[in-house]
Protein backbone atom coordinates (compact mmCIF):
# COMPACT_ATOMS: atom_id res chain seq x y z
CA UNK A 1 0.00 0.00 0.00
CA UNK A 2 2.97 2.42 0.82
CA UNK A 3 6.70 2.52 0.53
CA UNK A 4 8.70 3.96 3.57
CA UNK A 5 11.55 6.16 2.84
CA UNK A 6 14.15 7.99 4.74
CA UNK A 7 14.26 11.82 4.92
CA UNK A 8 15.45 14.93 6.48
CA UNK A 9 13.26 17.28 7.76
CA UNK A 10 15.39 20.40 6.51
CA UNK A 11 13.54 22.89 8.92
CA UNK A 12 14.86 21.03 12.33
CA UNK A 13 17.90 18.84 11.00
CA UNK A 14 16.75 15.80 11.54
CA UNK A 15 16.06 12.53 9.78
CA UNK A 16 12.38 11.48 9.79
CA UNK A 17 10.89 8.56 8.09
CA UNK A 18 8.09 9.17 4.97
CA UNK A 19 5.54 7.15 3.73
CA UNK A 20 4.58 7.33 0.75
CA UNK A 21 1.12 5.58 -0.70
CA UNK A 22 2.13 3.76 -4.05
CA UNK A 23 1.44 6.09 -7.45
CA UNK A 24 -1.61 2.86 -8.06
CA UNK A 25 -3.40 3.65 -5.35
CA UNK A 26 -2.85 7.69 -5.00
CA UNK A 27 -5.92 7.69 -7.69
CA UNK A 28 -8.10 5.70 -5.42
CA UNK A 29 -10.52 8.18 -3.72
CA UNK A 30 -11.30 5.61 -0.91
CA UNK A 31 -7.42 4.69 -0.23
CA UNK A 32 -5.95 8.20 -0.33
CA UNK A 33 -8.89 9.28 2.54
CA UNK A 34 -7.87 6.33 4.38
CA UNK A 35 -3.95 6.89 4.08
CA UNK A 36 -4.89 10.54 5.21
CA UNK A 37 -7.12 9.22 8.36
CA UNK A 38 -4.21 7.31 9.43
CA UNK A 39 -2.11 10.51 9.78
CA UNK A 40 -4.75 12.42 11.75
CA UNK A 41 -5.46 9.68 14.06
CA UNK A 42 -2.12 8.88 15.14
CA UNK A 43 -1.66 12.64 15.30
CA UNK A 44 -3.97 12.46 17.88
CA UNK A 45 -2.03 10.13 19.92
CA UNK A 46 0.94 11.16 21.81
CA UNK A 47 2.56 8.19 23.67
CA UNK A 48 5.97 6.84 23.82
CA UNK A 49 5.17 4.02 22.60
CA UNK A 50 3.35 4.98 19.22
CA UNK A 51 5.23 5.85 16.62
CA UNK A 52 4.51 9.65 16.23
CA UNK A 53 3.47 11.28 13.32
CA UNK A 54 4.99 15.11 12.36
CA UNK A 55 3.30 16.08 9.20
CA UNK A 56 1.14 15.19 6.38
CA UNK A 57 2.15 15.92 2.45
CA UNK A 58 -0.55 16.05 -0.67
CA UNK A 59 1.70 17.41 -3.34
CA UNK A 60 0.45 16.56 -7.61
CA UNK A 61 -1.87 13.46 -6.79
CA UNK A 62 0.49 11.99 -4.55
CA UNK A 63 0.44 11.52 -0.44
CA UNK A 64 2.71 11.08 2.32
CA UNK A 65 3.09 11.17 6.08
CA UNK A 66 5.88 12.27 7.39
CA UNK A 67 6.79 10.41 10.59
CA UNK A 68 9.05 9.45 13.46
CA UNK A 69 12.08 7.66 12.60
CA UNK A 70 12.72 4.66 14.65
CA UNK A 71 16.00 2.92 14.30
CA UNK A 72 15.79 -0.35 15.29
CA UNK A 73 13.54 -3.61 13.35
CA UNK A 74 10.56 -4.81 13.83
CA UNK A 75 9.42 -8.13 15.51
CA UNK A 76 8.73 -9.48 12.79
CA UNK A 77 12.43 -9.46 11.85
CA UNK A 78 13.84 -10.25 15.46
CA UNK A 79 11.34 -13.51 15.22
CA UNK A 80 12.96 -14.50 11.77
CA UNK A 81 16.31 -14.21 13.42
CA UNK A 82 15.88 -15.88 17.01
CA UNK A 83 12.33 -17.81 16.41
CA UNK A 84 11.80 -17.61 20.16
CA UNK A 85 12.06 -15.28 22.56
CA UNK A 86 13.24 -15.22 26.12
CA UNK A 87 9.87 -14.83 28.78
CA UNK A 88 11.33 -11.39 30.30
CA UNK A 89 11.67 -9.96 26.70
CA UNK A 90 8.57 -11.45 26.24
CA UNK A 91 6.96 -9.50 29.01
CA UNK A 92 8.80 -6.28 27.95
CA UNK A 93 7.45 -6.12 24.28
CA UNK A 94 3.86 -7.07 25.50
CA UNK A 95 3.51 -4.43 28.28
CA UNK A 96 4.91 -1.97 25.82
CA UNK A 97 2.33 -2.64 23.21
CA UNK A 98 -0.86 -2.97 26.46
CA UNK A 99 0.43 0.53 27.52
CA UNK A 100 0.15 1.81 23.52
CA UNK A 101 -3.07 0.25 22.68
CA UNK A 102 -4.48 1.66 25.93
CA UNK A 103 -3.79 4.79 24.85
CA UNK A 104 -5.00 4.22 21.55
CA UNK A 105 -8.34 2.98 23.11
CA UNK A 106 -8.87 5.66 25.44
CA UNK A 107 -8.47 7.85 22.85
CA UNK A 108 -11.80 6.23 20.89
CA UNK A 109 -9.52 3.84 18.33
CA UNK A 110 -9.18 0.35 17.49
CA UNK A 111 -5.75 -0.42 15.70
CA UNK A 112 -7.44 -3.63 13.97
CA UNK A 113 -3.81 -4.62 12.69
CA UNK A 114 -1.26 -5.86 15.26
CA UNK A 115 1.63 -7.99 14.45
CA UNK A 116 5.20 -8.48 14.83
CA UNK A 117 5.78 -5.84 11.60
CA UNK A 118 4.05 -3.14 13.33
CA UNK A 119 5.89 -3.51 16.40
CA UNK A 120 9.27 -1.40 16.54
CA UNK A 121 12.09 -2.43 18.42
CA UNK A 122 15.18 0.22 19.09
CA UNK A 123 18.40 -1.78 20.40
CA UNK A 124 18.05 0.42 23.36
CA UNK A 125 14.95 -2.39 24.11
CA UNK A 126 12.61 0.91 23.45
CA UNK A 127 9.51 -0.89 21.97
CA UNK A 128 6.50 1.22 19.63
CA UNK A 129 3.89 0.40 17.62
CA UNK A 130 2.80 1.78 14.30
CA UNK A 131 0.65 1.32 11.63
CA UNK A 132 -3.02 2.80 12.37
CA UNK A 133 -3.45 2.64 8.69
CA UNK A 134 -7.03 0.20 9.10
CA UNK A 135 -7.69 1.59 12.45
CA UNK A 136 -11.18 2.41 13.30
CA UNK A 137 -13.41 4.91 15.96
CA UNK A 138 -15.18 2.72 18.31
CA UNK A 139 -18.06 5.24 17.96
CA UNK A 140 -17.47 5.79 13.98
CA UNK A 141 -19.72 4.91 11.74
CA UNK A 142 -18.07 6.36 9.02
CA UNK A 143 -15.73 3.64 8.16
CA UNK A 144 -13.79 3.67 4.74
CA UNK A 145 -13.45 -0.37 4.96
CA UNK A 146 -16.02 -2.84 3.98
CA UNK A 147 -18.61 -4.36 6.19
CA UNK A 148 -17.89 -7.72 4.22
CA UNK A 149 -14.64 -7.59 4.10
CA UNK A 150 -12.06 -8.79 7.39
CA UNK A 151 -9.53 -5.85 8.04
CA UNK A 152 -6.39 -6.87 9.27
CA UNK A 153 -3.98 -9.72 8.70
CA UNK A 154 -5.16 -13.48 9.01
CA UNK A 155 -3.09 -14.78 11.40
CA UNK A 156 -3.63 -11.93 13.70
CA UNK A 157 -7.34 -11.69 13.40
CA UNK A 158 -9.77 -12.05 16.46
CA UNK A 159 -12.69 -14.03 16.74
CA UNK A 160 -15.04 -10.99 16.30
CA UNK A 161 -12.98 -9.98 13.29
CA UNK A 162 -13.85 -12.73 11.66
CA UNK A 163 -17.19 -13.10 12.46
CA UNK A 164 -17.94 -9.67 11.55
CA UNK A 165 -19.05 -8.37 14.57
CA UNK A 166 -18.50 -4.96 16.00
CA UNK A 167 -15.11 -4.49 17.46
CA UNK A 168 -13.27 -2.74 20.56
CA UNK A 169 -10.32 -2.78 22.16
CA UNK A 170 -10.22 -6.37 23.19
CA UNK A 171 -9.94 -7.47 19.74
CA UNK A 172 -6.60 -5.21 19.41
CA UNK A 173 -5.30 -7.94 23.03
CA UNK A 174 -6.26 -10.95 21.27
CA UNK A 175 -4.24 -10.10 18.80
CA UNK A 176 -1.57 -8.73 21.20
CA UNK A 177 -1.96 -12.15 22.82
CA UNK A 178 -1.30 -13.79 19.08
CA UNK A 179 1.59 -12.24 18.93
CA UNK A 180 2.80 -13.11 22.40
CA UNK A 181 2.55 -16.36 22.04
CA UNK A 182 4.24 -16.72 18.85
CA UNK A 183 7.50 -15.04 20.83
CA UNK A 184 7.09 -18.04 23.40
CA UNK A 185 6.23 -20.84 20.76
CA UNK A 186 8.05 -19.78 17.49
CA UNK A 187 4.76 -19.93 15.51
CA UNK A 188 1.21 -19.01 15.78
CA UNK A 189 -1.46 -21.06 17.44
CA UNK A 190 -3.28 -20.84 13.79
CA UNK A 191 -2.58 -21.48 10.56
CA UNK A 192 -4.26 -23.20 7.58
CA UNK A 193 -3.66 -24.10 3.89
CA UNK A 194 -5.17 -20.47 3.12
CA UNK A 195 -5.81 -17.14 5.10
CA UNK A 196 -9.33 -18.29 5.08
CA UNK A 197 -8.40 -21.34 6.79
CA UNK A 198 -6.15 -19.89 8.92
CA UNK A 199 -9.01 -17.03 9.99
CA UNK A 200 -11.75 -20.12 10.76
CA UNK A 201 -9.21 -22.12 12.79
CA UNK A 202 -9.42 -19.77 15.92
CA UNK A 203 -13.58 -20.73 15.81
CA UNK A 204 -12.95 -24.02 15.45
CA UNK A 205 -10.08 -25.39 18.36
CA UNK A 206 -8.23 -24.10 20.97
CA UNK A 207 -4.48 -22.90 21.03
CA UNK A 208 -2.07 -25.30 22.06
CA UNK A 209 -1.59 -25.11 25.59
CA UNK A 210 1.99 -23.03 25.69
CA UNK A 211 3.04 -25.26 28.86
CA UNK A 212 3.30 -28.28 26.84
CA UNK A 213 5.26 -26.46 24.23
CA UNK A 214 7.81 -24.45 26.82
CA UNK A 215 7.17 -26.27 29.72
CA UNK A 216 9.95 -23.94 32.09
CA UNK A 217 7.50 -21.10 31.20
CA UNK A 218 5.88 -19.01 34.35
CA UNK A 219 2.75 -20.81 34.63
CA UNK A 220 1.26 -17.11 35.00
CA UNK A 221 2.09 -15.52 31.82
CA UNK A 222 0.83 -18.66 29.78
CA UNK A 223 -2.40 -18.22 31.90
CA UNK A 224 -2.31 -14.68 30.89
CA UNK A 225 -1.73 -15.20 27.11
CA UNK A 226 -4.27 -18.17 26.85
CA UNK A 227 -6.90 -15.66 29.01
CA UNK A 228 -5.82 -12.91 25.75
CA UNK A 229 -6.74 -15.86 23.39
CA UNK A 230 -10.42 -17.05 25.04
CA UNK A 231 -12.96 -16.35 22.09
CA UNK A 232 -15.53 -14.52 24.43
CA UNK A 233 -13.60 -11.02 24.53
CA UNK A 234 -15.78 -10.82 28.30
CA UNK A 235 -12.85 -13.39 29.36
CA UNK A 236 -10.12 -11.41 28.16
CA UNK A 237 -8.66 -8.67 30.37
CA UNK A 238 -10.61 -5.62 29.88
CA UNK A 239 -8.07 -3.25 29.06
CA UNK A 240 -4.56 -2.58 27.77
CA UNK A 241 -3.63 -1.07 31.72
CA UNK A 242 -4.91 -4.28 32.98
CA UNK A 243 -2.73 -6.29 30.82
CA UNK A 244 0.31 -4.39 31.44
CA UNK A 245 -0.34 -4.41 34.99
CA UNK A 246 -0.49 -8.40 34.89
CA UNK A 247 2.28 -8.25 32.68
CA UNK A 248 4.19 -6.67 35.40
CA UNK A 249 3.31 -8.50 38.21
CA UNK A 250 4.39 -11.72 36.46
CA UNK A 251 7.70 -10.62 35.41
CA UNK A 252 8.07 -9.56 38.91
CA UNK A 253 8.04 -13.05 40.05
CA UNK A 254 5.58 -13.16 42.83
CA UNK A 255 3.35 -15.67 41.78
CA UNK A 256 6.28 -18.37 40.75
CA UNK A 257 8.26 -20.76 42.26
CA UNK A 258 12.14 -19.58 43.47
CA UNK A 259 14.68 -19.61 40.69
CA UNK A 260 18.20 -18.85 39.80
CA UNK A 261 19.18 -16.05 37.39
CA UNK A 262 22.20 -16.70 35.53
CA UNK A 263 23.80 -13.70 33.36
CA UNK A 264 24.04 -14.02 29.83
CA UNK A 265 26.80 -15.30 28.07
CA UNK A 266 29.63 -13.41 27.84
CA UNK A 267 28.97 -11.62 31.39
CA UNK A 268 30.16 -12.87 34.98
CA UNK A 269 28.40 -13.93 37.80
CA UNK A 270 29.66 -10.75 39.28
CA UNK A 271 28.15 -8.37 36.44
CA UNK A 272 25.42 -6.42 36.71
CA UNK A 273 23.41 -7.33 33.66
CA UNK A 274 21.21 -9.65 35.49
CA UNK A 275 18.60 -7.99 36.89
CA UNK A 276 15.90 -8.48 39.74
CA UNK A 277 12.46 -7.00 38.94
CA UNK A 278 10.09 -6.67 42.38
CA UNK A 279 6.74 -5.47 42.92
CA UNK A 280 6.22 -1.74 42.24
CA UNK A 281 9.03 -1.25 39.50
CA UNK A 282 11.78 -1.68 41.14
CA UNK A 283 14.68 -3.53 39.78
CA UNK A 284 17.54 -5.04 41.70
CA UNK A 285 20.82 -5.67 40.45
CA UNK A 286 22.79 -9.21 40.65
CA UNK A 287 25.19 -9.38 43.51
CA UNK A 288 28.59 -9.22 44.04
CA UNK A 289 28.47 -12.55 45.69
CA UNK A 290 27.22 -14.90 43.12
CA UNK A 291 23.83 -15.89 41.29
CA UNK A 292 20.76 -13.99 42.70
CA UNK A 293 17.51 -15.87 44.25
CA UNK A 294 14.45 -14.47 42.46
CA UNK A 295 11.28 -15.40 42.75
CA UNK A 296 10.12 -15.97 38.95
CA UNK A 297 10.23 -19.25 36.93
CA UNK A 298 13.16 -19.76 34.44
CA UNK A 299 13.06 -20.96 30.83
CA UNK A 300 15.51 -23.46 30.06
CA UNK A 301 14.19 -24.53 26.38
CA UNK A 302 16.93 -25.06 24.00
CA UNK A 303 17.24 -22.53 21.79
CA UNK A 304 19.27 -22.50 18.42
CA UNK A 305 22.18 -20.15 18.11
CA UNK A 306 23.47 -16.79 20.23
CA UNK A 307 20.43 -14.16 20.13
CA UNK A 308 21.11 -11.52 18.12
CA UNK A 309 19.79 -8.05 17.45
CA UNK A 310 18.44 -8.12 21.53
CA UNK A 311 17.97 -4.94 23.40
CA UNK A 312 20.46 -4.91 26.03
CA UNK A 313 17.73 -5.24 29.04
CA UNK A 314 17.29 -9.23 27.85
CA UNK A 315 18.52 -11.68 30.22
CA UNK A 316 17.71 -15.39 30.29
CA UNK A 317 17.20 -17.53 33.37
CA UNK A 318 17.13 -21.35 34.25
CA UNK A 319 16.28 -23.53 37.34
CA UNK A 320 19.55 -24.47 39.42
CA UNK A 321 17.75 -27.16 41.70
CA UNK A 322 21.00 -28.40 42.75
CA UNK A 323 22.44 -25.34 44.59
CA UNK A 324 19.13 -25.68 47.01
CA UNK A 325 20.35 -29.76 47.02
CA UNK A 326 24.18 -28.39 48.31
CA UNK A 327 22.54 -25.89 50.23
CA UNK A 328 21.05 -28.77 52.49
CA UNK A 329 24.04 -30.62 52.35
CA UNK A 330 26.56 -27.52 53.50
CA UNK A 331 23.66 -27.28 56.70
CA UNK A 332 23.56 -31.39 57.24
CA UNK A 333 27.59 -31.14 57.40
CA UNK A 334 27.81 -28.10 59.97
CA UNK A 335 25.13 -29.45 62.01
CA UNK A 336 27.01 -33.00 62.01
CA UNK A 337 29.95 -30.91 62.92
CA UNK A 338 28.36 -29.44 65.72
CA UNK A 339 27.11 -32.82 67.04
CA UNK A 340 30.08 -34.78 66.83
CA UNK A 341 31.44 -33.95 70.17
CA UNK A 342 28.20 -34.62 72.24
CA UNK A 343 27.78 -37.59 70.25
CA UNK A 344 31.06 -39.35 69.63
CA UNK A 345 31.45 -42.45 72.30
CA UNK A 346 28.09 -41.68 73.41
CA UNK A 347 25.71 -44.87 74.60
CA UNK A 348 21.92 -45.60 72.17
CA UNK A 349 20.38 -44.08 75.31
CA UNK A 350 21.46 -40.57 74.76
CA UNK A 351 22.10 -41.09 70.97
CA UNK A 352 18.81 -39.82 69.21
CA UNK A 353 18.49 -37.05 67.27
CA UNK A 354 18.85 -33.55 68.66
CA UNK A 355 15.83 -31.48 69.86
CA UNK A 356 14.89 -28.79 67.93
CA UNK A 357 16.69 -26.09 70.71
CA UNK A 358 20.09 -27.55 69.25
CA UNK A 359 19.94 -27.23 66.13
CA UNK A 360 18.98 -23.45 66.62
CA UNK A 361 22.93 -23.04 66.66
CA UNK A 362 23.21 -23.28 63.07
CA UNK A 363 22.28 -19.36 62.74
CA UNK A 364 24.46 -18.23 64.93
CA UNK A 365 27.03 -19.19 61.95
CA UNK A 366 26.09 -15.92 60.14
CA UNK A 367 28.36 -13.58 59.55
CA UNK A 368 28.35 -10.18 61.56
CA UNK A 369 27.78 -7.53 58.58
CA UNK A 370 30.99 -5.32 58.71
CA UNK A 371 32.08 -2.38 57.03
CA UNK A 372 33.35 -2.08 53.06
CA UNK A 373 31.61 -1.64 49.86
CA UNK A 374 28.45 -0.76 49.16
CA UNK A 375 26.32 -1.06 45.98
CA UNK A 376 22.97 -0.77 44.45
CA UNK A 377 19.90 -2.42 45.67
CA UNK A 378 17.29 -1.33 43.61
CA UNK A 379 16.32 1.29 41.27
CA UNK A 380 12.73 3.13 40.89
CA UNK A 381 11.51 6.29 38.48
CA UNK A 382 10.02 9.08 40.42
CA UNK A 383 7.66 11.69 39.50
CA UNK A 384 6.48 13.51 42.63
CA UNK A 385 3.66 15.30 40.34
CA UNK A 386 2.03 12.66 38.58
CA UNK A 387 -0.64 11.79 41.55
CA UNK A 388 -1.79 8.62 39.77
CA UNK A 389 1.14 6.71 39.37
CA UNK A 390 4.17 8.58 40.92
CA UNK A 391 6.25 6.91 37.73
CA UNK A 392 7.57 7.61 35.19
CA UNK A 393 8.46 5.01 32.36
CA UNK A 394 9.66 1.91 35.20
CA UNK A 395 9.89 -0.40 32.68
CA UNK A 396 13.26 1.28 31.38
CA UNK A 397 14.78 1.93 34.43
CA UNK A 398 16.84 -1.44 34.72
CA UNK A 399 19.03 0.43 31.59
CA UNK A 400 20.86 3.21 33.87
CA UNK A 401 21.96 0.26 36.06
CA UNK A 402 22.78 -2.18 33.33
CA UNK A 403 26.51 -1.12 33.00
CA UNK A 404 26.13 -0.24 29.62
CA UNK A 405 26.36 3.70 28.50
CA UNK A 406 24.59 2.46 24.89
CA UNK A 407 21.48 2.21 26.43
CA UNK A 408 19.30 5.01 28.86
CA UNK A 409 16.21 5.51 31.15
CA UNK A 410 14.20 8.27 29.00
CA UNK A 411 11.65 10.21 30.91
CA UNK A 412 8.46 10.37 29.09
CA UNK A 413 8.09 13.54 26.17
CA UNK A 414 7.36 16.55 26.85
CA UNK A 415 5.90 20.40 25.75
CA UNK A 416 8.74 22.17 27.36
CA UNK A 417 11.96 21.43 28.79
CA UNK A 418 10.98 21.68 32.65
CA UNK A 419 8.59 18.99 32.21
CA UNK A 420 5.24 21.04 32.04
CA UNK A 421 5.63 22.55 35.29
CA UNK A 422 6.59 19.64 37.21
CA UNK A 423 9.09 19.81 40.05
CA UNK A 424 11.22 17.10 37.79
CA UNK A 425 11.39 13.90 37.40
CA UNK A 426 14.40 11.62 38.01
CA UNK A 427 15.11 8.03 39.27
CA UNK A 428 15.64 6.87 42.92
CA UNK A 429 18.73 4.43 43.61
CA UNK A 430 18.45 2.00 46.56
CA UNK A 431 21.81 1.06 48.51
CA UNK A 432 22.60 -2.12 49.84
CA UNK A 433 23.35 -0.03 53.09
CA UNK A 434 23.95 3.00 54.46
CA UNK A 435 27.17 4.54 52.85
CA UNK A 436 28.85 7.67 52.10
CA UNK A 437 31.20 8.32 48.76
CA UNK A 438 30.19 9.60 44.97
CA UNK A 439 27.45 8.81 42.66
CA UNK A 440 28.24 9.68 38.93
CA UNK A 441 25.02 9.86 36.55
CA UNK A 442 26.05 10.12 32.83
CA UNK A 443 23.46 11.67 30.56
CA UNK A 444 23.16 10.57 26.81
CA UNK A 445 21.98 13.81 25.24
CA UNK A 446 21.50 17.57 26.51
CA UNK A 447 21.06 20.33 27.83
CA UNK A 448 20.53 18.90 31.10
CA UNK A 449 20.17 20.26 34.60
CA UNK A 450 20.26 17.54 37.49
CA UNK A 451 20.50 18.08 41.04
CA UNK A 452 21.34 15.37 43.29
CA UNK A 453 19.62 14.49 46.81
CA UNK A 454 20.97 11.43 49.43
CA UNK A 455 18.26 10.64 52.82
CA UNK A 456 19.03 8.32 55.73
CA UNK A 457 15.10 7.61 55.93
CA UNK A 458 14.50 3.95 55.98
CA UNK A 459 12.64 4.71 52.79
CA UNK A 460 12.39 6.90 50.10
CA UNK A 461 11.12 10.52 50.72
CA UNK A 462 8.09 10.95 48.27
CA UNK A 463 8.30 14.69 47.46
CA UNK A 464 11.17 16.68 46.72
CA UNK A 465 10.90 18.70 49.48
CA UNK A 466 11.40 15.93 51.90
CA UNK A 467 14.73 15.08 50.17
CA UNK A 468 15.99 18.07 52.00
CA UNK A 469 19.23 20.23 50.52
CA UNK A 470 20.68 18.96 47.66
CA UNK A 471 24.29 17.83 47.93
CA UNK A 472 25.79 19.73 45.34
CA UNK A 473 24.15 22.94 43.43
CA UNK A 474 22.92 22.20 40.03
CA UNK A 475 24.52 21.09 37.37
CA UNK A 476 24.02 22.22 34.25
CA UNK A 477 25.77 21.43 30.77
CA UNK A 478 24.92 21.54 26.86
CA UNK A 479 26.48 18.52 25.86
CA UNK A 480 26.23 15.11 27.08
CA UNK A 481 28.27 14.23 29.68
CA UNK A 482 28.70 13.31 33.37
CA UNK A 483 27.61 14.82 37.09
CA UNK A 484 29.41 13.31 40.18
CA UNK A 485 27.79 13.82 43.43
CA UNK A 486 29.33 13.11 46.64
CA UNK A 487 27.68 11.79 50.08
CA UNK A 488 29.48 12.85 53.02
CA UNK A 489 27.66 14.52 56.20
CA UNK A 490 25.47 11.20 56.49
CA UNK A 491 25.50 8.04 55.85
CA UNK A 492 22.37 7.67 52.74
CA UNK A 493 20.25 4.65 51.85
CA UNK A 494 18.55 6.07 49.45
CA UNK A 495 20.06 8.96 46.47
CA UNK A 496 17.54 10.75 44.35
CA UNK A 497 18.85 11.68 40.97
CA UNK A 498 16.27 14.96 39.68
CA UNK A 499 16.09 16.09 36.04
CA UNK A 500 14.93 19.83 36.52
CA UNK A 501 15.19 20.41 32.68
CA UNK A 502 16.10 18.70 30.06
CA UNK A 503 16.98 19.04 26.00
CA UNK A 504 15.33 17.87 22.74
CA UNK A 505 14.84 14.15 21.58
CA UNK A 506 14.80 13.09 18.22
CA UNK A 507 12.48 10.41 19.04
CA UNK A 508 9.66 12.71 20.29
CA UNK A 509 7.44 14.63 18.30
CA UNK A 510 7.25 18.35 17.73
CA UNK A 511 4.25 18.86 19.98
CA UNK A 512 6.35 17.41 22.76
CA UNK A 513 9.78 17.19 21.44
CA UNK A 514 11.59 17.54 24.97
CA UNK A 515 13.05 14.26 26.77
CA UNK A 516 16.03 13.41 29.27
CA UNK A 517 18.23 10.05 29.31
CA UNK A 518 19.97 8.71 31.86
CA UNK A 519 22.58 5.95 30.44
CA UNK A 520 24.15 5.20 33.24
CA UNK A 521 24.35 6.05 37.62
CA UNK A 522 27.48 4.28 38.90
CA UNK A 523 27.90 3.94 42.51
CA UNK A 524 31.14 4.31 44.37
CA UNK A 525 30.62 4.22 48.48
CA UNK A 526 31.18 2.33 51.38
CA UNK A 527 29.04 1.25 54.61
Amino acid sequence: MAEVWLATDTSLSRQVAVKVLKSGLATDPVVAERFRREAITVARLSHPNIVAVHDTIDYEGRQAVVMQLVNGKSLRQLLDEQQQLSPELTMHIGACVASALDAAHKAGLVHRDVKPGNILITPDGRVLLADFGIAKGLGSTDDLTSENVMMGTAKYLSPEQVRGRKLDGRADLYALGLVLYECLAGRVPFLGESDADTALARLQREPTNLTQLRPTLPHGLSNLIHRLLARNPDDRPATGAELKADLTRIASGVDDPTTTITPPRGTSVNGRTSQERTPGGTVRPAGPAGPIIVASRADRTPTSGSPRGVPARHFQQRRTPTIVVMILLLVAVIVIALLWPNTRGSTSSNSVAPTSPELTTVTSLAAEPTAGPVGIAGITSFDPDDTEQGTENPAQVGLAIDGNTATAWSTNCYESQYFGGKSGVGLVVELTAPATGTVTVTMKNAPYQIEVFASSATSAPPSVESWGASLQPKSYATTPGTVTATITNEPARFVLILLREVGRDAVCSTARPYRGDISEIAVNATG
